[in-house]
């Protein structure tokens, strides 16, 4: 997987993706990670990539030229697709809170889907529309809120998809149970000591039956899914049984 990260900030990136398993996946030819100041982009003196918006308002809008030279560079740059392999496609992502929220599935749906992944990092008030309408394929957004630019999301972005690619987690079960995979928070987690501070690890998790810690990771994921994230539920794939033990757990609380 190759990621191109289209930004005005590329020191912003500094750091962040040379630590652990971003670090690893780049040492093993699993990623690639190309930074690429947008500025560089523009053929004017003062190398200028925003403008004031038409019709008046507040702050500086992104324009398209710059945006749209950068992405056509980087796609002429590409080698020609193998007709034997499977074609994947290149997803030119514009990180927006217009987009669609970013999630589990959507991670999983890019690591799948995509071979390479161009992050254009919006800032001021946005992105001229014309690069949303006939440039981007996809535009995600991390959350319902507003930052001050689109480089904290692309590194999420880069991070969530990268963890999900075979091979790049140390165990190929990893990803599977995380949390959101299957539409549930993940389960607690224990190491020794087996006792802390009079705190004790629960003792299924000590006994070596593996089908009994199997059935209480379930039980477990499916209570703090109920306690702090409800709304998960409605999605998720319950058997009868578990829907019945989850209204025994309300009912044993209201009491």
């Amino acid at each position: 997987m190759r990621f191109d990260l289209l930004t005005i900030f590329p020191e912003f990136f500094t750091g962040p993706f040379e630590h652990g398993i971003l670090r690893r996946a780049q040492q093993q030819g699993q990623i690639e990670i190309a930074v690429h100041d947008l500025r560089s982009f523009t053929f004017d003196k003062h190398h200028i990539v925003d403008d004031r918006p038409f019709g008046g308002g507040d702050g500086m809008v992104l324009k398209p030229e710059p945006l749209f030279r950068a992405v056509e560079s980087l796609l002429a740059g590409s080698a020609p697709t193998d007709t034997a392999v499977e074609a994947k496609r290149t997803a030119i992502v514009l990180m927006s809170p217009q987009g669609r929220v970013f999630n589990q599935h959507e991670a999983q749906r890019l690591a799948d889907e995509c071979d390479r992944l161009i992050l254009l990092c919006g800032r001021y008030e946005g992105v001229d529309e014309r690069v949303v309408e006939h440039l981007v394929t996809d535009e995600i957004s991390i959350g319902d809120y507003v930052l001050t630019g689109g480089e904290i999301p692309a590194m999420v972005v880069v991070d969530a998809v990268t963890r999900l690619l075979p091979h790049v987690l140390g165990s190929e079960t990893s990803a599977v149970h995380d949390s959101f995979v299957a539409g549930l928070l993940d389960y607690p987690h224990y190491t020794r000591p087996a006792e802390f501070r009079g705190w004790q690890v629960p003792d299924v998790l000590i006994g070596g039956h593996h089908g009994e810690v199997a059935k209480w990771r379930r039980r477990a994921a499916l209570l703090k899914t109920w306690q702090r994230r409800p709304e998960l539920l409605d999605q998720a794939e319950l058997t009868d049984q578990e829907r019945r033990w989850l209204a025994e757990q309300a009912s044993d609380t209201a009491q």
